[in-house]
């Protein structure tokens, strides 16, 4: 419903002659974005925001960078399809996390503005050498 008011906005200011909006919309999936907002994680990225506007930058994110907003989310709150919950859990936790490694490590990250979050799926980097590498960013610069 969104996207329709915002087409049918944008359609009438083009018709009226006011070329001065250059907007166009963009549909980002939001799954799983209320379950990153309410974690540990974005209150520490995002500790000084409402759970509510957490959610809102995550999606936001998620046009910028989807694979490394995604990541921060557990595979099984996006939604793998409808008989999620018939499957062994430690099979299907497994096989979301190497199938999330296959991804991050194929497409690759860059060091310089990466999250911990991904750097983890890295191969060979675990969680607390990827907040390592993170830290001396920080302190050492890009």
């Amino acid at each position: 419903e969104t996207d329709a008011l915002i087409k049918e906005i944008l359609a009438e200011h083009s018709a009226q002659g006011n070329g001065d909006i250059k907007a166009v919309p963009v549909v980002v999936n939001e799954s799983g974005a209320s379950v990153y907002s309410a974690s540990e994680l974005a209150s520490q990225e995002l500790q000084e925001l409402d759970v509510s506007i957490r959610g809102a930058v995550s999606i936001a994110r998620r046009l910028q960078d989807p694979l490394s907003e995604l990541v921060k989310v557990d595979p099984k709150a996006i939604g793998v399809g409808q008989y999620q919950h018939d499957v062994n859990q430690t099979q299907l936790a497994d096989s979301l996390t190497k199938v999330t490694q296959d991804c991050v490590n194929a497409v690759g990250v860059d060091v310089n503005t990466a999250s911990p979050a991904i750097f983890s799926y890295i191969a060979g980097l675990n969680v607390n050498v990827a907040q390592q590498i993170v830290n001396y960013r920080n302190e050492h610069g890009a």
